[in-house]
């Protein structure tokens, strides 16, 4: 099985590529966006807000703790790159497709 172009192992890690919407109604996965994950966020993209309900929404949905979903790439742009560290590839795309 074949993973998505926007979640890759690296190392004993997963780094997603995501596509933000900040200031949505609610925070929630919305499908595909090109090659990245696209994630509606319910906070405004306002002194870091959005990148913050980002970890949170992720680390919740992942079942880790916020201090191992770290925000590698993208703080100021929609397009992110995000480390979940110690994870396995599988139980991330089952969490986040599901």
């Amino acid at each position: 099985m074949n993973s998505p172009p926007w979640l890759r192992a690296a190392g004993g890690d997963v780094v997603l590529a995501l596509h933000v919407q900040p200031g949505a109604k609610k925070t929630e996965i919305a499908g595909e966006h090109g090659e990245a994950l696209k994630v509606r966020l319910g906070a405004p993209p306002i002194d870091g807000k959005a990148n913050d309900c980002l970890i949170a929404f992720l680390a919740e949905r992942l079942g880790v703790p916020k201090a191992r979903v770290i925000l590698e790439a993208g703080q100021t742009s929609r397009a992110k790159r995000v480390r979940v560290v110690g994870v396995e590839t599988r139980a991330v795309e089952a969490a986040l497709v599901s």
